[in-house]
């Protein structure tokens, strides 16, 4: 392989081959299958820190992989999706409906602006132009359960985005989420601070009407949003 972008996409054919025969749920057992592969193969491309490579490699691809798992369903709903960061671009390159989208999404800090939520995915109804939920995404709690759970306070606070509803995705890979009790802070956050937090994984799980398996997800959005 020529170059790191094409020894990537490599490993990330290979993690799709294997999602295709074992599902979603087996995510975090496929990504461990591959890790030794790419950490051995990856200091060919003058990558010095194999393993924040793969830590990096590893979070975009959750991102990705769940964009994919949901944006079907989500048409079919009538509904749109965008990744996070294309907010971000100036209202003169998004179109009329999207720049709607971000002002509503906006929070409003003051005297200090409107600032947009750090989410990766943004679900919305293109018929009102309205963000129905955020999604974050990472591999462990521990890297994004605080900073999600920021964001749904301050959303809460405002009468123009208190009804968006608040998505945490993860793997799970530090078990923070297995047990109800005696809660792991992690699940305390969950449990207090976001609408719903969906565990990828195959492992039983102790749920709750906050914490729940990945397979939960689309019955739950159509009924928070009044889909049949």
């Amino acid at each position: 392989m020529k170059d790191k972008k094409e020894f990537a996409n490599y490993i990330k054919n290979q993690i799709l081959g294997e999602l295709k025969k074992h599902g979603l749920s087996e995510l975090s057992n496929i990504f461990d299958s591959i890790r030794s592969k790419y950490l051995s193969e990856i200091t060919k491309y003058g990558i010095k820190d194999p393993e924040q490579s793969w830590k990096s490699f590893k979070g975009n691809l959750l991102e990705e992989l769940i964009m994919s798992y949901i944006a079907e369903e989500i048409g079919r709903m009538g509904l749109g999706i965008k990744k996070g960061r294309y907010f971000e671009a100036g209202d003169s390159k998004l179109d009329e409906c999207l720049s709607l989208v971000k002002r509503k999404l906006a929070v409003d800090f003051g005297k200090f602006g409107l600032h947009l939520p750090d989410v990766d995915l943004v679900i919305y109804d293109p018929k009102d132009c309205k963000p129905l939920a955020i999604i974050s995404s990472k591999t462990t709690l521990r890297e994004r359960i605080a900073q999600t759970a920021y964001w749904s306070i301050k959303l809460k606070q405002s009468n123009v985005t208190k009804n968006i509803k608040v998505i945490f995705v993860t793997l799970d890979e530090d078990k923070d989420l297995k047990f109800k009790k005696p809660p792991r802070k992690g699940r305390a956050i969950a449990e207090m601070d976001i609408d719903c937090t969906y565990v990828i994984t195959n492992d039983k799980i102790e749920e709750s009407d906050k914490v729940k398996k990945i397979d939960k997800f689309f019955e739950d959005l159509k009924n928070s949003i009044g889909i049949k």
